[in-house]
């Protein structure tokens, strides 16, 4: 058997391990470890640990070695604190860059709000719960440490919607929120809606007191589904995007109101329902940009109906096709938080304008880097950077920069 030496964690949280002239990636492991195992395809399916880090710790969950929902809870909190910062860092410096670390939040367990679960039916009931690691198998769980009391309390009550609208063939997707008014459910990848099925979906929805329940491109609506944003209360539309965890949004939305501190006109671009043009339009007028139509008309019906916000207008626009040019850019301050993928051609026009203070949220460290170095080289530095941890135990890692003009 082949012993093995983790040299660092890679980007998605699993062990890059060495042995002699040979690399491999190991699940379930710390930077310094010695392991043992043989590697196929270039992974250590079963590692054994030989020599484990002062910085392991037992994993809460009892369902932790199959689910894939989470990949580093063997690392005690410490450690992940100074791994997820090391994550940024490095991506930075990959682009010649570098920026002070003014802060770190980390949501506590127990606090996602809203989650994507996975679920099939089966000849016994149904399974719900996130995939295996790497695989397409899901793991039914009964426990979790990350999501919300109510969705944890309802997972009962989802299985029974997989059982009655899932199909053995395939896999359901449910995207769940916790909201004031109820559990709000946007499900895909069941049977197609039929008058009987609406019925039982019906019946199962007042049983289950869902706020609301969308199979597909059909609602039942019992209670609007609205959460609050600044002093506004917004209905987002089925399955839209969310911050995760209350306390997430919270830390995101204070960086975001101290670093446009001041502004009058404030540009929010890829904007979605509105996470951070109503909080600050307490206090600053705001144009919201966003690709999606939905979106905008919830931020904008929410707007129309709470009292003492300066004037908001929104705009659909695809910014990955039809990126804001410099004479669009005339803003105090602009507030950008693209998807995944990142913002590359809206960073090039950003460049080009005489645009003096940003506000940058990502959810990926390396697409902000590439990003943040279109900036540099039009003149626009990283003054300080906050770091916000709402994925407890993975790999994912959010950002919020402040980016001034030289």
């Amino acid at each position: 058997m082949t012993q093995w030496t983790v040299e660092r964690l890679g980007r998605k949280g699993d062990g890059v391990a060495l042995a002699a002239d040979a690399r491999a990636l190991a699940a379930l492991t710390l930077p310094g470890e010695v392991i043992e195992g043989e590697a196929a395809d270039g992974r250590i399916a079963a590692p054994r640990i030989l020599s484990p880090s002062p910085d392991r710790v037992r994993p809460a969950c009892p369902h932790y070695r199959a689910c894939g929902g989470c990949s580093l809870m063997h690392g005690s909190d410490e450690f992940l604190r100074r791994w997820k910062v090391g994550v940024v860092e490095q991506a930075l410096q990959a682009q010649g860059l570098a920026a002070p670390i003014a802060g770190i939040h980390v949501s506590p367990p127990r606090s996602r709000r809203r989650a994507v679960l996975s679920g099939r039916r089966t000849k016994k009931g149904a399974l719900l719960g996130f995939h295996a690691r790497a695989s397409e198998v899901i793991t039914d769980i009964a426990d979790c440490q990350v999501l919300r009391p109510a969705i944890q309390d309802a997972l009962p009550f989802l299985r029974r919607l997989v059982v009655a609208g899932g199909s053995r063939m395939g896999e359901m997707s449910l995207a769940v929120t916790e909201t004031p008014a109820g559990l709000d459910v946007a499900v895909t990848g069941g049977k197609p809606m039929d008058s009987q099925l609406f019925q039982s979906l019906a019946a199962l929805a007042d049983e289950g007191d869902l706020a609301r329940l969308s199979w597909g491109d059909r609602t039942i609506t019992r209670r609007p589904p609205a959460l609050v944003m600044g002093r506004a209360w917004v209905v987002p539309p089925p399955g839209a995007f969310l911050q995760a965890t209350p306390e997430g949004e919270a830390a995101l939305i204070a960086a975001v109101r101290d670093i446009t501190r001041g502004a009058g006109r404030v540009l929010d671009l890829f904007a979605g329902c509105g996470t951070f043009t109503l909080p600050l339009a307490e206090q600053a007028e705001i144009h919201a940009v966003e690709g999606l139509a939905a979106p905008l008309a919830a931020l904008d019906a929410a707007a129309r109906q709470t009292a003492g916000l300066r004037r908001i207008t929104t705009e659909t626009r695809d910014l990955a096709r039809r990126p804001l040019l410099p004479d669009e850019l005339r803003h105090d301050a602009i507030v950008i938080d693209p998807p995944r993928a990142g913002a590359e051609a809206q960073a090039r026009e950003i460049a080009r304008a005489q645009v003096a203070r940003l506000a940058w949220v990502s959810c990926d460290p390396v697409t902000f880097a590439r990003d943040a170095r279109i900036l540099a080289e039009g003149g626009l530095d990283i003054v300080r950077l906050f770091v916000v941890d709402q994925f407890r135990w993975s790999p994912h890692v959010e950002t919020v920069a402040e980016i001034r003009r030289r």
